[in-house]
């Protein structure tokens, strides 16, 4: 990589890091700012999709996020309808990365954004996620595949975007949805900077072809680093943010929405890196490339969607750690004994879908 290309690329992750910060200023969530994750949940929770009264919200920034990649593919003749195979394991990896991330609490780039943050506990994370990210690395070379995508109907790429768009004018005019009056939920910006930071981050993140498990499996298999010098703007952009607002602060307790069980930290993003690899990028990068016409990603955005819902139907969600007060105990926090056996099943299953022998075709 040419010293040009490594300074379009930092300046690249610098917006996206200015982008998340922002939000973060104007009210986001502390140490999350702009999670693909969580913000999945809040909006999956505010259709009612879960009940968990204080992560429920209709997040702008998932709209502005497909759509600003979306809107840019579309100026820049990069928007190409496709579809290819394995719809149901693609919805699975969708579900799989919730899961993980959900367990972890927070996506690759909540993962990043805490890290910026000086929370110990994404230090324990951060080389689970790695060493997920390598054993993907592994079944690719080992030939897996989830299909060739094939060109289809401009339309097609049209629905999740427009959807999403549907959605958000319903949050807007109805009383159909429901919203957090305490709790991660209730914290936001206002509604059309988010629309604008969604917008923004979707946009450049098309452009530079973000994608936190791509940056590291191409470190993996080509050493190739154009990927991970994006990242490095952004967290350095989150890290000068961090410590002008005091926010920064290098422990394990006391973290903003996180838990100190360090085991099922590493686990749950071993899985999340591991999902990526076989699906073809992490959660933000499947948003990105559902917005540019891939039906294959609005697969998995879908599976992400459920996988939400199913995370805190079902108990399989960890819970924040919480320093006790005059009225409450406590709060280890960490998954419990449901969120932990779907950690294990859930690397199950992906060795299977990796690893075991297909059947070739004639």
């Amino acid at each position: 990589m040419n010293n040009s290309n490594l300074s379009t690329r930092l300046i690249l992750g610098a917006i996206l890091g200015i982008a998340a910060a922002a939000l973060a200023f104007l009210g986001n969530p502390s140490n999350m700012a702009l999670c693909i994750a969580c913000f999945i949940r809040d909006t999956a929770g505010s259709m009612k999709l879960h009940s968990a009264a204080v992560v429920q919200y209709f997040r702008p920034e998932v709209v502005g996020i497909v759509c600003g990649a979306f809107l840019i593919s579309i100026a820049t003749k990069e928007y190409r309808s496709t579809s290819g195979s394995s719809p149901m394991i693609r919805f699975l990896l969708g579900v799989i990365m919730m899961i993980g991330s959900l367990v972890f609490l927070g996506c690759p780039l909540r993962l990043l954004i805490r890290l910026s943050a000086g929370d110990l506990n994404a230090v324990v994370a951060l080389p689970g996620f790695i060493l997920g990210i390598f054993t993907g690395t592994l079944a690719l070379k080992k030939g897996f595949t989830l299909g060739r995508a094939y060109p289809t109907k401009d339309s097609s790429g049209y629905v999740l975007p427009g959807v999403l768009v549907f959605l958000f004018v319903l949050s807007l005019t109805t009383a159909l949805f429901v919203s957090s009056e305490s709790g991660p939920g209730s914290k936001h910006a206002p509604v059309i900077a988010a629309l604008i930071g969604g917008l923004v981050f979707g946009a450049v993140a098309q452009k530079s072809r973000t994608c936190f498990a791509g940056g590291f499996r191409d470190v993996i298999l080509m050493r190739n680093f154009d990927l991970l010098s994006v990242l490095g703007g952004l967290f350095v952009v989150m890290l000068v943010f961090n410590l002008a607002t005091g926010g920064f602060k290098l422990s394990f307790a006391g973290q903003p929405v996180a838990h100190s069980q360090h085991l099922w930290n590493f686990l749950g993003m071993y899985v999340v890196g591991f999902a990526a690899v076989l699906a073809g990028g992490c959660p933000l990068r499947q948003m990105v490339l559902a917005g540019q016409g891939s039906s294959d990603s609005a697969v998995t955005f879908l599976g992400l969607l459920v996988g939400a819902a199913f995370c805190h139907n079902f108990g399989l969600a960890a819970s924040a750690a919480a320093a006790a007060t005059e009225t409450a105990e406590a709060v280890v926090g960490g998954p419990g004994p449901a969120g932990k056996a779907a950690v294990l099943i859930c690397i199950a299953v992906l060795f299977l879908i990796g690893f075991l022998p297909s059947r070739e075709k004639k």
